[in-house]
């Protein structure tokens, strides 16, 4: 048997979301998960970024507890 996925219904409300990326899901203001996208997707179409407005579904890796309501924040880790 196969690994279990969920994939999260999003709609991005500020900023934008890039597939390389990392991310942090939050409910009830914890944060219950770090991490990387392992699939971004607009439609049937594999894509590298979603902007503010649009909808998309997005995989993480190694978490599968999605649940509705759940926030994903993604972030970049820049060196200065």
């Amino acid at each position: 048997m196969g690994r279990q996925t969920t994939i999260g219904g999003c709609r991005v409300t500020d900023g934008k979301i890039v597939r390389s990326s990392q991310v942090r899901v939050q409910r009830g203001g914890q944060t219950i998960f770090t991490g990387l996208i392992e699939s971004l997707r607009r439609g049937r179409d594999d894509v590298r970024e979603v902007s503010q407005g649009y909808e998309c579904g997005i995989l993480l890796e190694d978490f599968n507890a999605l649940e509705m309501g759940d926030i994903i924040e993604a972030f970049s880790k820049v060196r200065v």
